[in-house]
């Protein structure tokens, strides 16, 4: 429990601390909004790995090389803790909003950094809605943002952190409409950070993998068709093979 208490603690604690700072990041964006993006993900990572240093969680990172540091891409990965969202954006080498469900635009202070950081947030009962947020996530990869999305559309629950749920087609209209790299991440026990245990916090052991880039245009018609289930297998895979790591 105190690992969790810390971690409250901190969330908590910068969130109200940090007023004066989105003030002055607001201000830096009037004036040079490149400069302010960055500055907002640099901040953010910060506390992101300073939360992992907390909970005591090892990371082991294969593939960080497959990640282009120069162009957006469309992160994919499976979804099973809520610290996938921690894990993976304290690696983003560039700029990156997360797709993130409405629900989240409840929490002031919260909210507000997740929209400097370019976080989209989807409607998942307005069909209408969500179409108008792949649209913005389009819009973005085409600015040079990359964006990242869990297409299971909510945490995995299963027993299997191998038995993935049906990825949503839709998301990779992402890819598709701006033929940027697929970027796909295997996460394998981050539930067994906070999830397999709720409410303590425990030290363990988690690998991140970053699959090859899919190119959509460098696929076959079937499976640029099916390119959500064509990605799930690829994730499939490498969840399979890093679970003797664990």
């Amino acid at each position: 429990m105190i690992r969790f208490i810390l971690i409250c603690t901190v969330v908590i604690g910068y969130l109200i601390l940090s007023i004066p700072l989105l003030i002055a990041e607001w201000i830096l964006g009037k004036f040079a909004p490149l400069k302010k993006d960055f500055s907002s993900l640099r901040i953010i990572q910060g506390v992101f790995r300073l939360i992992l240093r907390i909970a005591g969680t090892k990371v082991t990172v294969i593939g960080e090389e497959n990640v282009p540091k120069d162009t957006p891409v469309l992160y994919i990965g499976n979804h099973r803790s809520y610290f996938d969202i921690i894990l993976t954006y304290s690696r983003c080498p560039i700029r990156t909003g997360y797709v993130a469900k409405k629900e989240m635009l409840r929490y002031p202070l919260l909210s507000n950094w997740m929209k400097y950081l370019h976080c989209l947030f989807l409607d998942r009962k307005d069909i209408k809605q969500g179409l108008q947020t792949i649209l913005t996530a389009i819009e973005k990869i085409k600015s040079g943002i990359s964006i990242c999305i869990f297409p299971e559309g909510t945490r995995n629950r299963n027993s299997s952190e191998q038995e993935l749920l049906p990825f949503h087609e839709g998301s990779f209209k992402i890819a598709t409409k701006t033929n940027c790299p697929i970027i796909p991440m295997a996460l394998n026990n981050t539930a067994q950070i906070f999830e397999a245990h709720t409410p303590r916090v425990t030290p363990c052991h988690v690998v991140l993998e970053y699959g090859k880039p899919i190119y959509p245009d460098q696929l076959d018609k079937e499976q640029k068709k099916h390119l959500g289930a064509y990605t799930r297998d690829v994730i499939s895979e490498m969840l399979s093979k890093n679970k003797d790591l664990i």
